[in-house]
């Protein structure tokens, strides 16, 4: 397999070579030219009046939200310390065995049971409901939550963090609610293997539902744009951007071939990782994932450590813009807009792409990894992104670097001003971070791709080997090449995902709703049981 992928790369070398120097401002524009209509009509923004315009996309990811929120009764705050709970694995026992066999309950045999999805229930699932979660989160921690945030800021203030953060509050009850159903509709090879995510639960799901052919035209539709998606943002932006950043910071001529030199280097580590597949995928972003959001944190509170005396005033620059947006374009609505967009495109919340790494979790209780999946846009969100939004306040009080209200196309670069400001030199850490996210990124975005593509063409060794072949092909081009339209093209194809799934999870809610009672109702009958003195997994089994 190494041999095989080290000839791909030989072969395209010249090609690469050839494109970077001749043909990429050419391929932007053609590129610009035939898919500029998509772009424009996903991202299309519907004016409320001269002023104030919010892409309908947003309308939905945020309306689909509100929905959650409410339907499963605020399940993003009243399901949090459950969620820190099964993560520990405090109810692994009946996740593994069930409530039933365990203690006499018949919680398992109630509501519809999709017996062509779950074989064994016992015995399905590739991964623990912590690599699922880390393997979601490296999808979406990464350069959003970088460059996004200051771009975010310098357009709508301060006050963007508090909506950013609300938006990443609602993603909560969004996330819980599409991973419980990619669990619930899962698919599980002879061989173990998982697949999942929203191509089966619109297609099982709105069967179930009377409505077949609505469901495998969505499911269609959601994996066409998976893939795209899978190419472009998940894949070439992240190489494209982890690139720039190297070659800045190091100081190598932008017109030297350095870009596709690292393009093939992380192309090789990449394909050293995606080609065992989902269990090597949570190996390694279970730990990659900590550790590179543990740098970047820890780095975060250090500044906010020596700031200490001005985070008070900075949540106060941050609750005030929130409301007034003085001397923002846009003012207050224009404000909530860049605030509640951030979020809500930084964790994904609504897209569907997170519910294809979780579907592969160990579990007989689908509601369960819906719980887990709800702190992933509280990591993602509400605390990463949030520690960017502080520590550029705090360091940008007298405007040193920053000027809100007046757009910035580098978010890295301002970010790094930052937190150089006080620890110096640590725009050389953040770039390693970067390029970690970006790593990241593509190998949980490689895993989404390949189940859509799968969906479409088959499943089978062929099949996969086809995927990733194209999908390191591309690291390299990412690496490569100037980057425009392609990358407009990508992201309309992500958020074009929200359309079908959202639609999708809203008509499935009643059962989303049915899952999570039967796995609050086995915890009950665990815990009443070790109450009448079934203290150890032990005494029972």
């Amino acid at each position: 397999m190494k041999k095989y992928l080290l000839s791909i790369f030989t072969i395209l070398l010249p090609f690469l070579t050839f494109a970077q120097e001749t043909t990429s401002e050419k391929i932007d524009a053609i590129f610009k030219d035939y898919t500029g209509w998509f772009v424009e009509a996903i991202f299309y923004e519907i004016s409320f009046s001269e002023t104030y315009k919010i892409p309908w996309v947003l309308i939905v990811l945020i309306g689909g939200a509100l929905f959650f929120t409410i339907y499963f009764k605020f399940i993003n705050i009243t399901g949090f310390r459950m969620a820190i709970r099964v993560v520990r694995g405090q109810y692994e026992d009946i996740e593994k065995h069930g409530a039933d066999t365990l203690y006499g309950d018949n919680t398992a045999n109630e509501g519809e049971n999709i017996i062509e999805t779950m074989r064994d229930d016992g015995a399905d699932g590739e991964v623990s409901h912590f690599q699922a979660l880390t393997a979601a989160l490296s999808a979406t921690v990464g350069l959003g939550n970088i460059a996004g945030v200051a771009v975010a800021l310098s357009i709508g203030g301060p006050g963007a963090t508090f909506w950013m953060i609300v938006a990443g509050l609602l993603g909560m009850a969004s996330k819980f609610a599409e991973c419980t159903l990619g669990v619930k509709y899962r698919d599980v090879g002879e061989d173990g293997t998982v697949y999942g995510g929203p191509m089966y639960y619109l297609t099982k799901g709105l069967k179930s539902k009377g409505m077949g052919g609505f469901g495998k035209v969505l499911a269609v539709l959601f994996a066409i744009f998976v893939i795209g998606g899978s190419f472009g943002g998940g894949n070439m932006f992240q190489a494209n951007q982890a690139a720039a950043q190297f070659v800045k910071v190091f100081d190598l001529d932008p017109a030297s071939n350095a870009g596709m030199y690292f393009g093939i280097v992380m192309a090789i580590l990449v394909a050293v990782v995606i080609i065992g597949g989902i269990k090597r995928i949570a190996k390694v972003t279970e730990k990659v994932v900590p550790f590179m959001a543990g740098i970047y944190v820890l780095a975060s509170l250090i500044i906010l450590g020596a700031n200490f005396s001005l985070i008070d005033d900075a949540f106060a620059l941050i609750y005030e813009g929130a409301f007034s947006g003085l001397g923002i374009a846009g003012g207050l609505v224009g404000v909530m807009i860049q605030g509640i967009r951030r979020g809500a495109f930084s964790n994904e919340a609504g897209v569907g792409s997170a519910a294809i790494a979780h579907s592969a979790v160990r579990t007989k209780y689908p509601a369960s990894e819906g719980i887990v999946a709800l702190l992933e846009p509280f990591v993602d969100t509400v605390v990463i992104c949030t520690m960017t939004a502080l520590v550029i306040v705090i360091t940008n009080f007298d405007g040193g670097f920053m000027e809100y209200g007046v757009e910035i196309k580098e978010g890295v670069e301002i970010t790094a001003t930052a937190f150089d400001s006080v620890i110096p030199h640590f725009s050389i850490i953040l770039t390693i971070a970067v390029i970690l996210f970006a790593f990241s990124t593509m190998i949980s975005w490689s895993y989404y791709g390949m189940q859509g593509w799968v969906f479409l063409f088959g499943k089978g060794k062929v099949s996969d080997l086809a995927y990733k072949v194209l999908f390191l092909f591309f690291v390299v081009v990412g690496a490569s090449i100037s980057l425009g339209a392609v990358i407009n093209f990508s992201d309309a194809m992500i958020f074009a995902m929200v359309v079908p799934n959202i639609i999708g999870v809203v008509i499935l809610s009643p059962i989303i709703k049915m899952e999570l009672k039967k796995y609050y109702k086995a915890i009950n009958v665990k815990e009443e049981a070790i109450e009448e003195g079934a203290d150890d997994l032990n005494e029972i089994l």
